[in-house]
Formats: structure tokens, C-alpha cells, sequence
């Protein structure tokens, strides 16, 4: 085999990319996304039990076959559309996902008020960041 260009390429998202470390959380979401072309979108509910800038796990409550691609909207924290990759599906109901673009803090610290985990007990609303 010849060596090309393409042996030195590389991505960004998925070579350089720094792994953001993941971190326990509970909060209720939903997944929407299109049956049959763009004629009917779908909306399911899920749960966050891991989460980080770039990336989730989530819980589903029943199984059922996930699109590679989906929005995740997190309603208690009023973050809505995150575009979303499935990377690996498990099987005991949960996914892996990955954001097409990073959380800031502002948002992260937002789910994480809003988290019925006992890590999170302590977390507090600051009013005037809203």
C-alpha cells in the first residue's frame, strides 16, 4: 500500500477532541425526531443519567429503535433542541449520545439545579443569571 494524503489527515471532533469527563445526574428529558421521511416527528421520553459538554447517556423506558440522528430537549432546565449523534445503543435501555455542539457551563450548571440526584442536593439557583 502507497501512503497518501489521507494517512495525515485527521478530525478535530474525533481525533483531537478532548474526553470531557462525565458526571452523574438525573433529569428528565425527551427525544424528538422524524418517522417516515419528514411527514411525522416523534417525541419520546428518556432520562440523563450521565452527562458532560459533549456528551450524554441516557435511560429509555422501553425499547424501541432510536434514529442516528435526534434533538434532546431538557424542559425543567429550558434547554430545548440539542442536536444529538447516537453513538452506542446498551442493553439494559440505555444509549450513549454525543452533542453536535459543546454545553457552556451556564447550561450545565442549569440541568444540574434542576438534578433529583444526591450529588447535586446542594446546587442553587442563582436568580440574575436567568
Amino acid at each position: 500500500m502507497r501512503a497518501n494524503y489521507l494517512k495525515r489527515e485527521e478530525s478535530f471532533m474525533y481525533d483531537r477532541e478532548a474526553r470531557f469527563p462525565m458526571e452523574d445526574t438525573m433529569n428528565a428529558a425527551r427525544i424528538e425526531y422524524t418517522e417516515k421521511g419528514v411527514m411525522h416527528l416523534a417525541a419520546r421520553r428518556c432520562d440523563i443519567i450521565r452527562i458532560s459538554v459533549s456528551g450524554a447517556v441516557i435511560s429509555l423506558l422501553t425499547q424501541y429503535n432510536l434514529p442516528q440522528q435526534f434533538y434532546l430537549d431538557i424542559p425543567d432546565a429550558r434547554i430545548s433542541k440539542i442536536g444529538c449523534l447516537l453513538m452506542k445503543v446498551f442493553a439494559n435501555n440505555t444509549a450513549e449520545i454525543r452533542f453536535l455542539r459543546l454545553l457552556n457551563q451556564k447550561e450545565l450548571d442549569r440541568i444540574f439545579i434542576f438534578s433529583t440526584h444526591p450529588a447535586h442536593k446542594d446546587k442553587v439557583m442563582d436568580v440574575r443569571s436567568w
